[in-house]
């Protein structure tokens, strides 16, 4: 998928604990002028216009069985994970996305 074709990202999560919601915060502020909606979600309600799913690297099997058909990009640290970041860059400069 290609980076400028996103609209709708969701940062799923399961723990309940706030990192997640900090996480999707950040992703507002960062892809604001590229016009992507950014939502925070449980993992096992993931929404079918969803273009990719972000989700901590024990939740992606699930994210996956959830969205098959969606782009799911895993992480192992909740702010700065080198996952994200490639995926912010792909959404900016419109480079495709691997997950």
């Amino acid at each position: 998928m290609n980076g400028k074709d996103v609209k709708k990202l969701v940062v799923a999560c399961d723990a309940g604990m706030g990192s997640s919601v900090m996480l999707a915060s950040q992703l507002r502020k960062e892809l604001k002028k590229n016009a992507v909606a950014v939502e925070h979600t449980p993992v096992n309600n993931i929404p079918a216009d969803a273009d990719v799913v972000v989700c901590h690297a024990g939740l992606g099997a699930r994210a996956k069985a959830g969205a098959p058909d969606k782009p799911i990009i895993t992480f192992q640290v909740f702010i700065g994970d080198p996952a994200v970041t490639r995926l912010v860059k792909a959404i900016k400069d419109g480079s495709e996305i691997s997950a």
